[in-house]
């Protein structure tokens, strides 16, 4: 696998080495000694989610606050979508950017966003089922979520506004940057 560094420091986008032939393809998804060894120190994913959804589908900015931060390792394995991770980190030197990234089942690539960002993603395709590796539980009583399209984050999503579809979630508890709960 090669692992690139982003602009922000911490996130990462990993290539696999695809093996294809007449039979379909081959590829190592997950190498916890090697992804230790890239990322810099060890993180214990415990918990693998799927989801599906259709064309449009936004769902994000989320997180999880204090204790409960999760990292996440996240794939499409059919599909096409955008996903974004936002530095939240309230003394970053990156504090409010974001990484945009194309994930697809055609070019395989993992997007690892580490505890202290927010993260989200848009489906481009049909229909796209989004996996992802997590190294805390779900906790309800701390999840959060920063509106999808807050002005001071300034993300350029893909797809025209008017075509986004959100989960009432989303579309109503989604808070101003500004107003979210920060890491240190």
């Amino acid at each position: 696998m090669e692992y690139r560094k982003t602009d922000i420091d911490g996130v990462w986008v990993i290539e696999p080495k695809v093996f294809n032939d007449a039979r379909g393809y081959f590829f190592e998804s997950f190498k916890q000694a090697e992804f230790d060894a890239h990322i810099g120190h060890h993180v214990e994913f415990i918990q693998d989610n799927e989801s599906k959804s259709g064309y449009g589908v936004l769902r994000g900015l989320h997180y999880q606050k204090g204790d409960f931060s999760q990292a996440k390792l996240v794939r499409v394995i059919k599909g096409r979508v955008v996903d974004v991770a936002v530095d939240i980190r309230k003394n970053s030197p990156t504090f409010g950017r974001y990484v945009m990234v194309e994930l697809s089942e055609d070019n395989k690539r993992q997007f690892f966003i580490p505890r202290g960002f927010a993260h989200g993603f848009l489906v481009l395709s049909d229909e796209a089922i989004f996996t992802y590796k997590v190294d805390n539980v779900y906790a309800p009583q701390a999840e959060a979520s920063i509106r999808w399209n807050d002005g001071t984050i300034g993300i350029e999503w893909p797809v025209d506004a008017k075509d986004v579809v959100l989960s009432d979630k989303d579309l109503n508890k989604g808070v101003a940057l500004k107003d979210a709960w920060l890491f240190d």
